[in-house]
């Protein structure tokens, strides 16, 4: 299950906004963030980030981190999807050379309760408001049913999933759970991808499509949100824009901290031109992934 975010497409982020979630290598050994489970193979698109390093080092060299092309990248996917919602992006983070798992498994996750998603997002700063405030973003996305089925079963019993609409999520997940992460639905059945309040609407008639999202109406002081955001669109979004801005500003690296890498899969080598560097980037091109890298 993911969103967009200015940090790693993933609110909030645990290490703050420093691009650590797209290592392809972790330096120091062990698993990445990229590859924790949470992240893959939720996580796509790492191409179009190589595509914008190359072209930004062929114009500024050394200038422009990853850490700020995802950030530059989720305020266009906002403008893009949101009817030309637009926010300026503070610019000036530098990224991180360390990535681990860990930090995959502390994100909140889609069967969180209504106190765990508050405790989540407080832990980074972020009010009760601004979790259900960025909660909307599931306006865009597609999420897998190893995110939902099972938890949904519980829901169903309880009362508080549309029976229709669970019977529908049933008959497109596979039986087979180790199948579960093949199969994957829109997140908001009604406009998946234009970004508007629609979210809150869906989660309202009990047609949210994860436990953490029903859990938005279990709370009343989050209820009180989501009943706002569902009636004002216009309130949502302005509350969006500027909770997507303070997101942005997690524990960034900025002046010496960190480094602007030459490649956004790779932590720099002491020289960009060493031999080792460039047999590492071969290796990757040759494989022809949705992942291959471009040249530093």
């Amino acid at each position: 299950m993911h969103q967009i975010s200015p940090c790693d497409m993933n609110p909030p982020c645990m290490q703050g906004c420093d691009s650590s979630v797209l290592l392809s290598v972790n330096p120091g050994g062990g698993t990445t963030e990229r590859e924790a489970a949470p992240n893959n193979p939720s996580l796509r698109g790492f191409a179009v980030v190589d595509a914008a390093r190359a072209a930004l080092e062929q114009s500024c060299p050394r200038t422009v981190s990853c850490a700020d092309i995802l950030a530059f990248a989720a305020r266009d996917s906002v403008n893009i999807t949101g009817s030309n919602a637009f926010y300026q992006v503070p610019s000036g983070r530098r990224d991180g050379n360390l990535s681990t798992d860990t930090g995959a498994f502390t994100l909140p996750g889609p069967n969180l309760t209504a106190d765990g998603l508050v405790r989540g997002f407080a832990d980074r700063n972020l009010t009760a408001e601004d979790m259900v405030v960025l909660s909307g973003s599931h306006t865009l996305g597609r999420s897998h049913c190893n995110s939902f089925i099972v938890r949904n079963r519980e829901r169903l019993a309880s009362g508080t999933i549309s029976p229709a609409y669970q019977a529908l999520l049933e008959a497109l997940c596979p039986a087979n759970t180790s199948q579960f992460t093949n199969v994957t639905t829109e997140i908001d059945l009604s406009t998946p991808v234009v970004l508007d309040n629609n979210y809150y609407k869906l989660v309202q008639l009990n047609l949210g499509l994860h436990f953490s999202d029903d859990q938005l109406i279990r709370n009343a002081t989050l209820k009180a949100f989501v009943d706002a955001f569902a009636a004002n669109e216009t309130l949502w979004k302005d509350k969006f824009l500027a909770a997507m801005i303070k997101m942005g500003n997690i524990s960034p690296k900025t002046g010496t901290q960190g480094e602007i890498r030459l490649n956004c899969s790779l932590v720099n080598p002491a020289s960009s031109s060493s031999s080792a560097y460039a047999g590492v980037i071969e290796m990757l091109r040759r494989q022809g992934s949705d992942d291959k890298v471009a040249k530093g």
